[in-house]
């Protein structure tokens, strides 16, 4: 490269309202130069969830706040920019138009190219974010509403090994966390609570470990935990706090095993691509669950490979990696119009067929 490149990234697809610059300097080094995110935690606590018609409201109230304020971090004006980058789905679909919209209007008045980002793209390009990672990788996704298996080849260029056929592990951790009567968001909640809890007290089921393929399935440990709690307190009359640390420990282990299984054989079809630097990346809301980031740490270090995460902040929803996406779209050669659309679906792997099952967000991609 000869000159930096810079982008502008809005995202808001499903509860965080977001928006970040990020640059790519003339010698190739990439750094993140603001990146803003409003949550909207307090508006969904009451409903135990995401509320969409809220959510998207609140996108609309936000984004421009949220991009005056990127742009002040980054001490930069609209001018300054190269391009711009937005979520344009998967995700709510209120949520998608409100940033789409934003970034057309964006474009529209400065006459700024426009790119459209894949959600998940944004995810799954993130350790090239950070840690700059040679491709072909391979990739945990796992999050509130997916979870799958990809090798990565390049910026649109993935290939699906696997997925949930229903529920994703964020979801999971949810629904575990409303059942226990713990705050939300659900994972980090179940994750404190078992610090304290023996997960040998219970014993959940390890679904679809019998299948010898990569995909994988969560919605029965929900089930299971959800008997085994109404068994207590049928005996008991309620609840003691060991009770429920004891029920997070035994469902966070049973998560923990599951995609442990299901790593080591995505890894062995990853391997028979010889890749020069064999790297396994995690990414998404639940690669903040220091377990899960350890059990995959140990394999990797089994199989000769390296292990790769985004720091806490990057794990969940923000711009910063649409930015990156976008910029990587961007530098090969792809634009939007004015005809961007936003989309509640978009598989990464367009050649696979969609997962079966539906989650809380449809059909899995």
């Amino acid at each position: 490269m000869t000159q930096s490149l810079t982008i502008l990234g809005l995202e808001s697809s499903c509860d965080d309202t977001a928006a970040a610059v990020v640059r790519r300097e003339a010698d190739g080094s990439v750094r993140i130069l603001s990146s803003i995110v409003f949550d909207q935690a307090d508006l969904h606590r009451a409903y135990g969830g995401v509320v969409p018609e809220i959510a998207a409201r609140a996108h609309a109230e936000k984004l421009d706040h949220c991009v005056r304020d990127a742009l002040q971090h980054a001490d930069l004006g609209l001018g300054d920019l190269d391009a711009i980058a937005v979520t344009a789905g998967p995700g709510l679909i209120g949520g998608v138009i409100s940033g789409v919209m934003c970034a057309k209007g964006l474009a529209a008045a400065t006459g700024l190219p426009l790119i459209g980002v894949n959600h998940l793209a944004g995810h799954a390009l993130t350790p090239r974010l950070t840690d700059a990672i040679a491709y072909p990788y391979l990739m945990l996704l796992v999050s509130g509403g997916h979870c799958q298996y990809l090798i990565a080849r390049g910026a649109e260029d993935f290939s699906r090994l696997g997925g949930t056929i229903d529920d994703a592990p964020g979801e999971a951790f949810d629904k575990t966390a409303r059942l226990l009567g713990l705050p939300q968001p659900g994972g980090p909640a179940v994750q404190q609570e078992a610090a304290s809890g023996d997960a040998r007290r219970f014993r959940f089921p390890r679904p679809l470990l019998d299948r010898d393929d990569c995909n994988l399935s969560f919605s029965g440990l929900k089930t299971a935990l959800m008997r085994l709690r109404d068994q207590l307190i049928a005996e008991k009359g309620g609840l003691t706090r060991q009770d429920r640390a004891d029920l997070c420990a035994g469902f966070q282990a049973a998560v923990v095993d599951v995609l442990g299984e299901k790593t080591k054989r995505a890894l062995q079809i990853y391997l028979q691509e010889n890749p020069a630097v064999p790297t396994v990346a995690v990414a998404g809301g639940v690669a903040a669950n220091t377990a899960i980031r350890h059990r995959l740490e140990t394999i990797c270090a089994d199989f000769g490979a390296a292990f790769t995460a985004p720091p806490l902040a990057l794990c969940t929803d923000n711009a910063a990696m649409i930015a990156y996406a976008g910029m990587e779209r961007f530098e090969a050669g792809a634009r939007d119009g004015m005809d961007l659309s936003a989309r509640p679906r978009w598989p990464l792997d367009q050649s696979s067929p969609a997962m079966l099952g539906s989650g809380k967000k449809g059909a899995k991609a």
